[in-house]
């Protein structure tokens, strides 16, 4: 997307531009720091990627930093938490807030490539705020060629990454279907604590509307979800598609408070640290080559090893 004259500054000093005012926090490759311009006053989150965070690529870069704009409404499980109802109908809002927003990317050739609950934040902590999607290190445009490169968070990954095949937006549909069945029950549709396990449930779409978790659940919500979570991506709805499914521009998104049941399986399974680490192509191709050339063979098979959903 041409961003137009201006949109890339050179400057000898950061400080003389802002005052530097706290850490936010760290990556692989670059962190994260609180500042305030001067002059406006305005607060904004300057990333820093040093040059020698770019092995082998320092001369093709400057120490580069990017402004973005700093968010304060916090992230999306912590808002549900704390507003005490909740409900089909307020999930089904959340969500398509955030099929807007992808399929705005989307329009525009961006694929996010890591979608997941903690990169949705709110602009501000006001009740009206927006949902902000976050953390685009590993998104990728369709006009630098075919995706292929093993990449996400392994409980959100769609089939056709894990099988290194070429791939496109339909990565993030898949993603999006992960997250809406996630904010149904609390409890995420794939997982094992062994990651190989958790690629053959992913691989083979083996995932199930449990109950009680899911009896108070619109059929027009599963139905929604079936249509993300669709291992044929050619099948699988666009983000187009998605808004208008009757759950989302209809009424059959259902108003009964669900909001402590999904709340408790939040707490239980969402403190666990491997639903927030994103895991590298070493990582994936690691565990796609256990599985060898025959990846639907028996290992596949024995993908319910080790699941216990909704009562971690």
């Amino acid at each position: 997307m041409p961003l137009g004259k201006g949109w890339k500054k050179t400057v000898e000093d950061i400080a003389s531009v802002y005052d530097i005012k706290e850490k936010l926090g760290a990556g692989a490759f670059s962190e994260v720091v609180l500042a305030q311009e001067h002059g406006s006053q305005r607060l904004v989150a300057l990333k820093c990627i040093p040059k020698k965070a770019l092995r082998g690529k320092e001369a093709a870069v400057e120490n580069e930093i990017a402004v973005l704009k700093k968010v304060t409404g916090g992230e999306l499980f912590d808002r549900i938490i704390e507003r005490g109802y909740y409900t089909e109908k307020d999930a089904s809002q959340l969500i398509r807030q955030v099929l807007e927003a992808v399929n705005y990317l989307h329009d525009l050739g961006i694929v996010h490539r890591d979608l997941k609950p903690e990169n949705l934040l709110y602009a501000t902590p006001f009740e009206d705020a927006k949902i902000m999607i976050t953390d685009f290190g590993l998104s990728k445009t369709e006009a630098d060629g075919i995706m292929s490169t093993a990449c996400g968070t392994p409980g959100y990954v769609a089939p056709e990454i894990l099988e290194q095949k070429a791939y496109g937006k339909a990565v993030d549909s898949w993603a999006l279907g992960v997250i809406s069945y996630i904010l149904l029950c609390g409890y995420p549709p794939f997982y094992d604590e062994n990651d190989s396990e958790l690629f053959n449930q992913i691989l083979k779409a083996e995932y199930e509307f449990d109950s009680p978790y899911w009896d108070d659940i619109s059929e027009s919500a599963k139905d929604f979800i079936r249509h993300l979570l669709e291992r044929d991506p050619e099948k699988r709805f666009t983000c187009e598609q998605a808004l208008q499914h009757p759950w989302i521009s209809g009424d059959t998104a259902l108003e009964k408070d669900i909001h402590g049941s999904v709340c408790e399986q939040i707490q239980k399974n969402f403190a666990r640290s491997q639903w927030k680490r994103a895991i590298n192509a070493t990582s994936f191709l690691r565990h796609i080559t256990k599985m060898g050339p025959g990846a639907e063979g028996e290992e596949i098979g024995e993908a319910t090893s080790g699941r216990q959903r909704g009562k971690w």
